[in-house]
């Protein structure tokens, strides 16, 4: 256990920010995951709803530094070009 006042302020703040993190990160993934079964399915407009969905909570991630910002773009872009094969052969 830390002895200095800073440091014991610092562990309550990291443990705060990694609960919060936490469920942010879980939320991602489930849109992500989403966005690929929709992918995966017959419906185009929902598909592109979901992929929607999930590029807009990457964004917010790489904004507020839960993931590296070329993290968010590489899977963006991976869920935007299974979009349009999608919609290409539809």
């Amino acid at each position: 256990m830390a002895n200095i006042r800073s440091a014991r302020k610092r562990i309550r703040a990291d443990a705060k920010k990694t609960a919060r993190n936490r469920v942010r990160k879980s939320d991602l993934s489930t849109s992500i995951r989403n966005a690929r079964e929709a992918l995966l399915g017959k419906e185009v407009e929902e598909a592109q709803m979901e992929v929607m969905n999930a590029v807009s909570k990457l964004d917010k991630a790489a904004d507020k530094g839960m993931i590296h910002r070329n993290n968010a773009a590489r899977r963006k872009s991976r869920l935007m070009r299974s979009l349009a094969e999608v919609s290409k052969t539809e």
